[in-house]
């Protein structure tokens, strides 16, 4: 980073690539609140400002942005069963029309009031199904779906109920939704399965290291963030180790080992094992439509940003891969998070350099989402009056000041 400055070409390169704040910020407002951030502490920077969709929130809006595509809204079921507004994007993409979903504009957890959120019964996915049916009704002949920020836990299960999928109990009943209801899961059904879903292209955007089922499982890393007690967490696990039981006897593929297939409350699973769909890990795909490495190779220090910062960033999440990367250039990398949590310092070894909250006083959790813009914009800058006063000392300190290396 202060090679830039000691070199004498005066002005650092700054990359900032941020990814969404759930419930808080999209990723473009964010990009934009920490683009201001830095302004404000150095205005003379050289400043690239690249907001990375991680497929949650913003993911269909930076698709429609960058392919000059629209959007339709369309009224879905939401993840209580009540009616959402929710809407999908049209694009051209080499030449083939097609249709960009994000999970949580049908399935998110804003769309969960927190007195509501009790994922054994009251949460599905079904509305994510009708946006994909109203994507086949616009014609589209290839469906990207970003997967992040979900707010269910039922395997994807009334995402292909929607499109004609039945699951039915040992008495030939169709189940209720529900994460819970899997566990009387007898058969799966897929002669009324939507025909059109066989001549249209299907890819995923997600985290690949997302599994269905074990100690890395979505009921048990995810869970517990939904709402779920210990106790309903080991009966979510159970609901869908049987749906993975009859997701093998229906199809002949193994979701319980599926990379991916834990994305989204397990809509990962759905989607490639009932749908056909391609699981393509979040960075691939942001690669092939945004040149991030490029970015990385021309800046001097990168500044990402996401919602909390823990052990999990570094099991695929968009500060972590970016860190990853980074890493190998030999190029700084600081995140801004709104919480730190347990095992955040695991991400040293990863490639970041250094993390920082965002929260400057105390505030309730609804404060703290509320303020998002104005704490991401005040934090990147006091961040960035630190970074200059580093490059100050540069000349004078050269060789002497290095990271501290952590055993955690």
């Amino acid at each position: 980073m202060t090679d830039a400055l000691a070199s004498g070409r005066g002005r650092l390169r700054i990359l900032v690539a941020p990814s969404g704040f759930k419930e808080g910020l999209d990723v473009s407002d964010v990009a934009t609140a920490m683009a201001r951030g830095v302004r404000r502490a150095l205005p003379d920077c050289e400043l690239a400002v690249v907001p990375v969709f991680d497929g949650g929130e913003g993911f269909t809006r930076a698709m429609v942005r960058m392919k000059g595509g629209r959007k339709r809204r369309i009224s879905v079921t939401g993840p209580l069963g009540r009616k959402v507004d929710a809407s999908f994007g049209l694009i051209a993409l080499d030449g083939v029309r097609t249709a960009a979903i994000e999970i949580s504009a049908a399935a998110g957890l804003r769309l969960v009031p927190r007195n509501r959120r009790h994922l054994l019964a009251t949460t599905t996915s079904r509305g994510v199904g009708e946006l994909i049916r109203a994507a086949l009704d616009a014609e589209a002949k290839r469906i990207l779906i970003g997967c992040g920020d979900s707010g269910v836990n039922d395997g994807g299960a009334g995402l292909a109920q929607a499109l004609g999928v039945c699951f039915l109990d040992s008495r030939n009943k169709e189940l209720a939704p529900g994460g819970e209801a899997l566990s009387r899961l007898h058969r799966i059904d897929l002669s009324g399965l939507d025909p059109r879903i066989r001549d249209v292209e299907i890819e995923v955007c997600l985290n690949i290291r997302n599994m269905l089922l074990g100690r890395h499982g979505v009921s048990r890393v995810f869970g517990p963030q939904k709402g779920a007690s210990p106790a309903q967490v080991e009966r979510l696990e159970a609901g869908l180790s049987r749906y993975a039981d009859c997701l093998k006897a229906t199809t002949g593929k193994n979701a319980a080992t599926l990379p991916g297939g834990g994305a989204s409350g397990g809509l990962g699973a759905a989607l490639h094992c009932l749908l056909g769909a391609r699981l393509v890990p979040r960075y691939d795909f942001i690669e092939r439509h945004i040149p991030l490495t490029g970015h990385i190779d021309w800046a001097d220090l990168i500044i990402s940003a996401e919602g909390r910062i823990d052990r999990q960033t570094c099991r695929g999440k968009i500060p972590g891969e970016i860190a990853r990367r980074a890493k190998a250039r030999g190029k700084p990398v600081i995140v801004l998070a709104g919480a730190v949590g347990e095992g955040a310092a695991a991400c040293y070894a990863q490639g970041i350099s250094a993390f920082v909250s965002i929260i400057d006083q105390p505030y309730n959790l609804a404060q703290a989402i509320g303020g998002t813009q104005r704490l991401l914009e005040s934090g990147t800058e006091h961040v960035m009056r630190i970074v200059a006063v580093g490059g100050s000392l540069a000349p004078a300190t050269a060789g002497r000041l290095q990271p501290v290396p952590t055993d955690d």
